[in-house]
């Protein structure tokens, strides 16, 4: 499921990065940029501390793909913590890993976990957005 965001700003950036991906996972990554991308057509995306990271008004997710077994997706504030601030998201299917109260993650082993957690990841994804 290739997708191309050439027209957007970074977006021939992180297609050059998926072409050349030989990440034994690249079909996972691949369907967690389209989920991601298709939550608002306001999202960008570049390549960001290695990987592709996607911003509305700033970035609030990253692909961490060190381990070869999974793709991890970081929630985030950006790359600096805020002082006071938490995320508050509802999470009833407990997919998300608190890393702090300003960061999160969703590992993806394959294809099957990331289908099943698809509905919950959006919803996650639009509930970390807020309003727009």
């Amino acid at each position: 499921m290739a997708v191309s965001r050439s027209t957007r700003a970074g977006g021939e950036q992180v297609d050059a990065f998926m072409q050349a991906s030989t990440h034994p996972l690249k079909p996972v990554m691949e369907g967690v940029r389209a989920l991601v991308l298709g939550i608002d057509p306001a999202i960008g995306e570049d390549i960001k501390w290695n990987a592709p990271s996607f911003y509305l008004r700033e970035h609030f997710a990253t692909l961490q793909l060190r381990d070869p077994a999974q793709v991890q997706v970081i929630l985030h504030l950006g790359a600096k913590q805020r002082a006071g601030v938490a995320v508050h998201v509802d999470d009833p299917t407990g997919l998300l890993t608190w890393l702090g109260p300003q960061r999160a993650s969703v590992c993806f082993a394959d294809d099957l976990q990331l289908q099943a957690g698809r509905p919950a990841l959006a919803a996650t994804l639009r509930q970390w957005l807020g309003p727009r």
